[in-house]
């Protein structure tokens, strides 16, 4: 065979081998580039149903992209639309767990202020309110404290959210819930007399849920449970605080308890004091008899004198 045309065939031959290599190394760059294209597609997909609020159709397809697609972004994504989807059906105790666990798994990602949001909306919608239901403040108070702790840690987590007014009065709902809890307790506890537990309750929630907008209630409820302990100086300054830093119908009440400290409409209680056990009892001294007088004896042949006059004598 000529030089020549060993040389054509070798060189041939070394395309060949070549080629697939080349193929290979060209196609490789691309995988990443397709695999965020079909997640975004498949997520987009989803995101139709979801639009359109059908759910029973989003929900699989959001599950399928975090199967798929576990090292992509719109896998997270996904399962922030599963979470809103427990939301939208009203199954806030399931979006409640769904919100944490992104929160918890994704400190750092810029979803977490809508995960938070959400997470404290869903707690907030979980305090249910029926008719089948005693009223509000005779109820546990476990689901309304865990929202007041979320929506207070939201905002001091992000002071500048564009969440803010929504979760503010949300928060300032969920502070009056709780008040009216411990008021209805402190109630409670005065009318089986048990003044101190009145004032504990009162106190702690004055202290713990400041500026709830039920201060001036709490604080003619521990003025009116300060006279009846006839601690009526204690009661006096509580009145005047609630006439002098909050005003509205409460101020009105507080005077009134104020006029009758002024002028008691009853006289104080005789209380007597029991003698005291350790001591003995006093003896009594004896008494003595005074005796009687006795008439002295009638002299013989005397008689008793008349008690009646002696009668006149008659003309003849």
């Amino acid at each position: 065979m000529p030089k020549s045309l060993l040389a054509k065939v070798a060189l041939v031959a070394l395309i060949v081998v070549a080629a697939p290599a080349c193929a290979s190394q060209s196609a490789s760059p691309q995988k990443p580039l397709t695999y965020s294209d079909d997640a975004r597609r498949a997520y987009e997909e989803a995101m139709q149903a979801f639009r359109a609020k059908d759910w029973e159709s989003a929900r699989p397809l959001f599950e399928e992209v975090r199967k798929n697609f576990p090292q992509n972004r719109y896998a997270r994504l996904s399962e922030l639309r599963l979470a809103d989807i427990d939301f939208a059906q009203d199954k806030y105790t399931d979006a409640v767990t769904a919100y944490r666990s992104f929160v918890t798994t994704y400190r750092t990602d810029k979803e977490v202020e809508y995960a938070r949001y959400r997470m404290a909306k869903a707690l907030y919608f979980d305090i249910s309110d029926t008719f089948l239901q005693p009223p509000a403040e005779e109820r546990d108070q476990a689901t309304t404290e865990d929202a007041h702790r979320e929506l207070r840690g939201f905002l001091r987590a992000f002071p500048k959210s564009r969440y803010r007014r929504d979760v503010e009065y949300m928060l300032e709902v969920v502070t009056g819930r709780l008040v009216r809890h411990e008021l209805y307790v402190a109630r409670y506890y005065r009318k089986t007399e048990n003044f101190p537990a009145v004032l504990a309750r009162i106190e702690y929630a004055l202290k713990k849920y400041p500026q709830s907008g039920l201060d001036p209630e709490a604080l003619v409820l521990k003025g009116e449970t300060l006279m009846m302990m006839n601690r009526r100086k204690e009661a006096k300054v509580v009145f005047e605080d609630v006439i002098r830093d909050w005003g509205g119908p409460f101020a009105i009440t507080a005077k009134a308890f104020l006029e009758e400290l002024a002028s008691p409409t009853q006289s104080p209680p005789d209380i007597k004091r029991p003698a005291d056990p350790g001591l003995p009892p006093k003896a009594s001294a004896p008494k003595t008899e005074v005796p009687k007088a006795v008439a002295p004896p009638e002299a013989p042949g005397s008689s008793a004198p008349s008690a009646s006059p002696p009668a006149e004598p008659t003309e003849p």
